[in-house]
């Protein structure tokens, strides 16, 4: 059986290069992509804690974070499509989209 702190610790990992990622990269999508990563992070430790204390709930809110960041995706990526085709680039310091 592997420990709950070994999870704990890629979660942990894992929620760090999201935020690394998402301060550091320019791209949307990069950032999106990290954005997903740290949901993932946060799930493994929820399922892990789940597993650990037996109990359904941690499982069950892990189902419900996935269905939404499955629409987060959805809505997302027609918001990239949608600033890519208005703007022709995806680099976050050039889409100044509230400017007039």
């Amino acid at each position: 059986m592997v420990p709950l702190h070994y999870y704990l610790l890629l979660s942990a990992i894992l929620f760090a290069c999201g935020v690394t990622g998402f301060l550091i990269k320019r791209n949307i999508i990069t950032i999106f992509m990290s954005i997903e990563l740290m949901l993932n992070a946060v799930n493994l430790s929820f399922v892990a804690f789940a597993a650990r204390w037996h109990v359904l709930s941690g499982q069950v809110f892990v189902f419900f974070v996935m269905v939404v960041a499955a629409a987060e995706t959805a809505v997302g990526l027609a918001i990239i499509i949608a600033v890519y085709r208005t703007r022709e680039t995806l680099n976050v310091d050039q889409v100044n989209l509230l400017k007039l």
